[in-house]
């Protein structure tokens, strides 16, 4: 794997013997894959929480992204519900993925299956400061749509 300056210690913790750490799929992957501890079957248009046995241990500041894994979204149309779900620094409960089946036929996931991506990130926390007016800008008001498609 691997070593960049601004690397960060994420402790990962197994709930379970049959859980497995994550892992980065080749040197320069944003994602860590993780893996499901047990069969869920999601029927079609329907959801589910999938087990991975892991709880997580990040530094204050950051959190770390839920995302779905691209050949799960292209080959059966199976994507994280919540896109991108988010684990703060303070959590230390199981990581849960919630996963939507888009397609036409049931899925089944296995034991061992390669379920979502978890990518660390900087987490900073705003200063909230209420005003009166906010500064102009070119945009202004425009939103969706407003930049082209």
């Amino acid at each position: 794997m691997a070593k960049w300056k601004d690397n960060v210690k994420v402790k990962f913790k197994k709930l379970v013997p049959e859980a497995q750490l994550p892992a980065y799929a080749t040197p320069e992957a944003a994602g860590m894959d993780v893996k499901a501890i047990a069969e869920t079957v999601i029927g079609p248009g329907r959801w589910a929480k999938v087990a991975t046995g892991l709880a997580v241990e990040l530094p204050p500041g950051y959190e770390i992204q839920v995302r779905g894994r691209s050949g799960l979204a292209v080959k059966f149309g199976v994507t994280v519900l919540n896109a991108p779900g988010t684990i703060d620094s303070d959590y230390r409960g199981e990581i849960g993925v919630a996963l939507l089946n888009h397609g036409e036929a049931p899925y089944t996931i296995y034991p061992g299956d390669r379920i979502a991506q978890l990518v660390v990130a900087r987490a900073p926390q705003a200063d909230i400061e209420e005003v009166v007016e906010l500064s102009s800008s070119d945009r202004g008001t425009k939103g969706f749509g407003s930049t082209g498609i």
